[in-house]
């Protein structure tokens, strides 16, 4: 029996194919969508179907894939007003101090909340991070995070693993109080979290690995021995549980440095990857390591992803929002076009990435970086019934022609309609099925308030005159 029809949509299947199906209709048993094709032929399990979704003047899309984020970015949004080594700071104040398990757990609502009402369905995400700093000095503060997925049902990719050195590591508990925490404690809690919670598919919840980038200007600071036997024990770690490895903001050498080091593979997701050297490039060819770009992220404006030119050279790039904060957010609609757009004045050439080719990098090229590709990113028969509706009869999709550009081009998170996940519709015509919007929004709040407040930050909050009439802000403006 089927149980979920959805009839007389436009599918943008992103199969082997490509194909764009007009007026067509999905089905769905259980978790796996299980026929798809042109709504006359499959009008007939109509009668037999638990449910009918009528779709006409919609377009159907696989799940978004976020490859690459931040958890506990979500309740430090514009803190600093600009002042980029300001946020950083305050993001290590608030991740290391006590911010206890019920700031995540709202921190990880929000965004969920508004992942899920973006038609975001898989997302990896650094429990914590800015400055390397994670929140894995104790199990409870991930488990807050993947009860919370849980509750969504979303899916999410929590990365969880050591801070940089030096080591012992000033942190507050769950409960408050001061501890000490070590590079091996903070390998036995991520090693706990993906005992527990590992397993993305059916629960929602998968566990990775991350660590610091490294680099040969880093062997003043952190001895290279030391990175060494810190690298195999996470490498050690890893292979043990076959998890996926990420890292956080290569740039000019350091991949080469890390397939030194052992790290890079069809294992390993790399994220922001800019000005890279032709020895990086050849690294990641050679090894089949992904790269996570992250076009709308500060790294970004600091230097630029050759995200094109690895493509055409046969090396997996996915998209990331780089989180909610501190100018940003999780509409991967945006971070498409963001990419088109940052890519195309680069060259001062239009064509470069094809409307088509974002949508793979968010959707069937993100489930290849996850190692997923057999489960997510495509509408085809036999994976997961992760679909995206989005309603196209709005006058920024009109004239409700060429799909594909619509949805890369025009669309916003706003025009996401209603979304199923493993099968379950989790957004109905705008409307959540799994939390409750105004009651995640009041805990956000009050959470962010109060580790704002305790951590003494609140005039971070205050927005400077300076951001008004000059071209620049002052603490922004080149030296002369």
């Amino acid at each position: 029996m089927t149980d979920i029809l959805i009839r007389h949509v436009t599918a943008l299947t992103v199969d082997a194919d490509r194909r764009v199906i007009e007026d067509a209709a999905i089905a769905i048993e259980a978790d796996r969508i299980t026929a798809i094709g042109p709504d006359a032929e499959l009008a007939p399990l109509a009668d037999r179907a638990g449910e009918v979704i009528e779709a006409r003047g919609r377009v159907a899309i696989p799940g978004l894939i976020d490859c690459h984020s931040h958890a506990g970015h979500g309740l430090v949004r514009a803190l600093g007003a600009g002042d980029v080594s300001t946020w950083f700071d305050a993001c290590a104040r608030l991740y290391t101090g006590p911010t206890g398990p019920g700031f995540w757990a709202a921190e990880a609502r929000l965004s969920l909340l508004e992942r899920l009402m973006g038609g975001v369905t898989t997302c990896v995400t650094l429990l914590g991070g800015g400055a390397d700093i994670y929140r894995t000095d104790d199990p409870a503060f991930g488990a807050a995070h993947c009860a919370a997925t849980r509750d969504a049902g979303l899916r999410t990719v929590l990365a969880v693993g050591p801070n940089r050195p030096p080591f012992p590591l000033p942190y507050h508990g769950p409960d408050g109080a001061p501890v000490a925490v070590g590079f091996v404690r903070q390998l036995e809690v991520s090693e706990a979290l993906i005992a527990a919670h590992d397993d993305l598919l059916d629960a929602g919840t998968g566990v990775c690995l991350v660590m610091p980038v490294y680099g040969s200007d880093d062997r003043g600071e952190v001895p290279e021995a030391e990175v060494r036997r810190m690298t195999e024990a996470v490498c050690d770690l890893r292979a043990r549980h076959d998890v996926l490895l990420t890292q956080d903001g290569h740039r000019d050498g350091t991949i080469a440095y890390a397939r030194a080091l052992g790290l890079l593979g069809p294992h390993a997701l790399l994220s922001h990857c800019v000005d890279l050297t032709e020895e990086d490039i050849e690294a990641l060819q050679e090894t089949g390591t992904a790269v996570a770009h992250n076009p709308s992220a500060i790294m970004s404006i600091f230097g630029r992803c050759p995200a094109p030119e690895m493509i055409d050279r046969g090396i997996t790039v996915a998209l990331g929002s780089d989180a909610a904060a501190p100018d940003r957010g999780y509409d991967m609609f945006r971070h498409m076009a963001q990419a088109m757009h940052y890519h195309r004045r680069h060259f001062r050439d239009p064509t470069v990435l094809p409307p088509g080719k974002v949508l793979e990098m968010a959707t069937i090229d993100a489930a290849r970086a996850l190692g997923r590709a057999d489960d997510l990113g495509s509408l085809e028969v036999g994976k997961k019934a992760d679909v995206v509706l989005i309603d196209i009869g709005k006058p920024h999709l009109t004239p409700q022609a060429m799909p594909l550009h619509a949805v890369t081009h025009f669309a916003n998170a706003a025009d996401v309609e209603t979304v199923l996940v493993n099968g379950r519709v989790v957004l109905r015509e705008r409307r959540s099925q799994t939390l409750d919007p105004e009651t995640v929004l009041a805990e956000a709040t009050e959470a962010a308030d109060r580790a704002i407040r305790d951590a003494g930050l609140t005039g971070l909050r205050d927005e400077p005159a300076r951001l008004w009439r000059s071209a620049r802000s002052p603490e922004e403006r080149p030296a002369t």
